[in-house]
């Protein structure tokens, strides 16, 4: 099961308009007991920013090259306590799904 966080619809304007945009935003149960929701949100922003957090060079290229092509982009994060985490945002940015490692 997946909880919805926002019902933005894609393409929506939001108040600290990103690189692409995130479309509906929801997470995993798993991610929801796992991560603080201000750290959650912290990561959000970073990923809606281009801040690809914890990825090796390689996949931060991918993702810069798929800003330009329409292709998935996936955003690795840490929370304070350690926690690994995942934010994936769609090729057609109909959604954004914050999720953990195991449920990926």
């Amino acid at each position: 099961m997946i909880h919805h966080i926002t019902d933005e619809p894609a393409g929506a304007p939001t108040p600290t308009a990103g690189k692409f945009p995130l479309g509906r935003i929801v997470a995993t149960p798993g991610a929801i007991a796992a991560v603080p929701n201000d750290e959650l949100q912290t990561a959000l922003s970073r990923h809606h920013h281009g801040d690809w957090g914890d990825l090796c060079e390689h996949d931060r290229l991918e993702n810069e090259r798929s800003l330009l092509d329409g292709c998935r982009l996936m955003s690795v994060y840490h929370t304070k306590a350690g926690v690994k985490f995942y934010i994936i945002t769609e090729n057609d940015g109909s959604a954004t799904t914050c999720l953990l490692p195991d449920e990926y």
